[in-house]
């Protein structure tokens, strides 16, 4: 392994995001559904497994947290932090429901999910959009460049221009905080 040609490849995968005008207005509208969902008193719900689950997590603190403005805290909850649940889930309904039954229990009409799927074919994740759209939630969904089903169903379907999981992780990251601060500049700073 090459240290350099590793940040190269980073570097190259940031550039292609930064030269892709489509990709960056999606975010701007995913940022403006969030905005959205909490000027209605909604919350954003959010999920992945492994790295993803992570990467919900991360956003899930900045929206509670704060990201740049000291303001009131957000509603928002990654459904993957609950392990009696997921555990109880998979063990009676099979892990491809686990967020789908979480969703169901915790989202109302106008929240927005927001799911992280490197590859876009997790079931998990493809079961709880598919769950979103039935109740009325409004779907952002962060994958690969690869096709998925993921991309008919979000109706906010960011695709990271790679096919290398480490560099759609840091993408998935980079863009999160993209919306975090539009989000907070539009409800607290405008």
């Amino acid at each position: 392994m090459n240290i350099k040609n590793v940040i190269k490849d980073s570097i190259q995968t940031k550039q292609l995001l930064l030269d892709d005008d489509a990709l960056l207005e999606r975010i701007k509208q995913a940022a403006d559904a969030v905005v959205s969902c909490y000027r209605a008193d909604g919350k954003v719900l959010l999920c992945g497994n492994g790295g993803s689950a992570a990467d919900a997590l991360h956003i899930a603190a900045e929206f509670s947290g704060r990201f740049y403005l000291n303001r009131k805290a957000l509603p928002v909850e990654a459904l993957n932090v609950n392990m009696a649940a997921i555990t109880a889930i998979s063990n009676d309904y099979g892990f491809e429901n686990v967020f789908a039954r979480m969703l169901e229990a915790k989202a109302t009409k106008g929240d927005v999910l927001w799911v992280f799927s490197t590859s876009g074919q997790s079931k998990n994740i493809i079961k709880v959009a598919e769950k979103a759209k039935e109740m009325g939630v409004a779907v952002v969904s962060f994958t690969g460049q690869k096709e998925s089903i993921l991309d008919s169903i979000a109706d906010f379907s960011v695709k990271i221009p790679s096919e290398i999981t480490p560099r759609i992780q840091e993408c998935d990251l980079l863009l999160g905080h993209i919306i975090c601060e539009l989000v907070e500049q539009k409800l607290f700073n405008e």
